[in-house]
């Protein structure tokens, strides 16, 4: 534990109850996406007032710059990297957090405050062979969550249905479900057999099963009563998390809400087409505000705001083309997802896992910009001195908690980032990029952060990664390759081509 802990949080024998504590994690929402940070050409009015009236990071990262090794880094506070499951999973993939393992909703648990997971999950359900007509354990309610309410894994993979506490949602069971990542069911239409079917078409890898006209990943026959509508999507959740709140309101909760947006496929409520002027993509963008404003409205309504400690980030930076033509790249003008910093998702170069990072606690957070380096693999830690939690010491989590408050501004001093398995080195300003094989970029357009040879960055006067200093800076170059390697050892390959998009 570090000094500032309950007596000065929450003033002299902890008179004051413990806060509720809800993160809210984007998908795909790169620093650029919100207009926080100063963007002109998108306005997030809610996401902005989280912003404003808290800690707003400029330095604060996600633990990968995918989907599932990040939000793995975020429940468990464990370095993803080290877990060689910890990939971008299909809809199909086994829970991969263990049974057994210690995590960031058990923490809560254990301190008796109810817990849910609502929204996007991606880490996996099942045992690897789940019957999705029966209930699917282990899952979220497995490792730590009271109540779960998600989807399998993305919005773009089947199977395209909620499954709440295991259990599909709205299933019939004389029409069960079957899901095949290999093969497609003889008879059912395809993007490829029928496209036309298809009122959003796909540009790469998105030509499976269709569902409400749009083509996923992996194939599907049955549970049409359960499939999931994509324009409702976000009303759905938003509605479950109202519901959570509703029924645990006078008790204290953590909360954790996945919002599906921006991720592909791309398709926000009727109420948000065309709202944005930049096609589905920005329309999202508006739709996850909406979210986060629902959501401070129901904590105001239930007199909840001033006792709730809000997180707002994302799981990884941002991508245009991600499967689809739904005009991301073509509609975009001048609004720039990843703001001036080069690379995004899937990338190990800077937007891949600097993100919207945001701390809220009405009137118990002063306003302030923090330019402390902070990762979300910290808030597990952070959360447990908050409560005055006991967590194992293995963690690669550190407790940041007077930083998260804003009375401190000396946050990590460094950290190992990710990106489709591949590893960087963050250490102060600095960014050390070793030499990969493979594509400098992949089917979406993206860099990804390949280079020849160790490559060093100073981000606070290059943010854009444009000069390479390795050969300027040589004995800094040769003290953070050579602590790179020790801390990585086992686990850098520079043979290493990085993941197959699916």
């Amino acid at each position: 534990m570090i000094s500032l802990s309950l007596p000065s949080v929450f003033g002299q024998n902890n008179s004051i109850a413990r806060p509720n504590v809800i993160v809210i994690l984007a998908d795909d929402m790169g620093y650029g996406d919100v207009s926080a940070y100063g963007s002109k050409t998108i306005s997030t009015p809610n996401i902005d007032y989280l912003a404003k009236q808290g800690v707003c990071f400029t330095d604060g990262h996600s633990t990968s710059a995918t989907s599932t090794p990040s939000r793995y880094g975020l429940f468990t506070g464990c370095y993803p990297w080290k877990n060689k499951d910890a990939k971008i999973l299909p809809g199909d993939a086994p829970l991969l957090i263990k049974e057994s393992q210690f995590t960031m909703p058990k923490t809560f648990q254990n301190a008796g405050y109810t817990t849910a997971a609502i929204g996007k999950w991606h880490l996996g359900m099942g045992n690897g062979n789940a019957d999705w007509n029966k209930k699917v354990t282990p899952g979220a309610n497995e490792i730590g969550f009271d109540y779960s309410c998600l989807i399998a894994a993305t919005n773009d993979r089947v199977p395209t249905v909620y499954v709440e506490n295991g259990y599909v949602v709205g299933l019939d069971s004389n029409d069960p479900i079957r899901v095949n990542y290999e093969k497609n069911y003889e008879g059912e239409p395809t993007a490829l057999s029928n496209p036309e079917m298809l009122k959003m078409h796909w540009s790469h890898g998105h030509n499976n099963s269709i569902v409400n006209g749009i083509p996923r990943i992996g194939f599907m026959k049955g549970g049409n009563s359960a499939k999931w509508v994509d324009e409702n999507m976000a009303d759905y959740f938003i509605g479950k998390v109202k519901d959570f709140i509703e029924n645990n309101h006078e008790k204290p909760f953590f909360l954790y809400y996945g919002l599906h947006q921006p991720h592909v496929p791309r398709a926000p409520h009727h109420r948000f087409v065309g709202k944005s002027g930049m096609g589905p993509r920005g329309d999202a963008l508006l739709e996850a505000d909406w979210c986060v404003g629902e959501l401070i409205s129901i904590l105001k309504k239930k007199g909840l705001l001033e006792n709730t400690l809000i997180v707002f980030s994302s799981d990884n930076g941002p991508v245009l083309n991600d499967g689809y033509k739904d005009g991301a790249v073509e509609m975009l003008g001048g609004h720039k997802p990843a703001a001036d910093m080069r690379g995004g998702k899937y990338s190990l170069f800077e937007a891949g896992t600097r993100v919207p990072f945001f701390v809220f606690w009405k009137n118990h957070i002063s306003p302030v910009v923090s330019d402390a380096l902070v990762s979300q693999l910290d808030l597990l830690a952070s959360f447990a001195d908050l409560i005055d939690a006991d967590i194992p010491e293995d963690l690669d989590s550190e407790n940041l908690l007077g930083v998260f408050m804003g009375n401190s501004v000396v946050g990590r001093k460094s950290f190992i980032t990710e990106a489709m398995g591949r590893l960087a080195y963050r250490k102060g300003d600095y960014m050390l990029i070793p030499p990969y094989k493979g594509e400098k970029r992949n089917l979406t357009g993206n860099e990804l952060g390949i280079v020849d040879d160790f490559s060093l960055f100073n981000l606070k006067t290059d943010i854009g990664q444009t000069n390479d200093l390795s050969e300027q800076e040589v004995k800094l170059t040769k003290n953070m390759k050579s602590e790179f390697l020790s801390r990585t050892k086992g686990y850098y390959n520079p043979e290493n081509k990085g993941e197959t998009l699916k």
